[in-house]
């Protein structure tokens, strides 16, 4: 299952570089269209090779994607802390009510007891 996952990151990794080396042309990233950058007072582009336009925003959409669904999740995290926690309590009371049925018998009957 290893050489399985290295395998795929492998292939990812091939077709990453790939696209970087396809697409080394520089491309012009503005902040704001120009009608809504005349209107604000701020004209900001930046150039940068296309494959990190591409790649970034990859990694942003991962990114949002990622804590999107941290944050769904959030419900079904609480509820089994909670259950954990309910687990944790009633096995302690299980315990303490063992002791106190065998309180005074001999270890021997107690145990097999318990055994049945």
């Amino acid at each position: 299952m290893r050489y399985i996952k290295y395998a795929f990151l492998a292939i990812v990794a091939i077709a990453l570089v790939a696209v970087a080396v396809a697409n080394r042309e520089l491309v012009t990233l503005t902040l704001l269209p120009s009608g809504l950058a005349a209107l604000a007072g701020m004209n900001q582009s930046i150039q940068m090779p296309l494959f990190a336009v591409i790649i970034a925003g990859v990694a942003i959409g991962l990114l949002v994607g990622f804590v999107w669904e941290w944050l769904r999740e959030f419900r079904q995290r609480a509820e089994s802390a909670r259950k954990d926690a309910e687990i944790k309590a009633l096995k302690r009371d299980l315990r303490r009510l063992k002791v106190e049925k065998h309180q005074g018998k001999d270890e021997v009957l107690a145990i097999l007891e318990d055994a049945r």
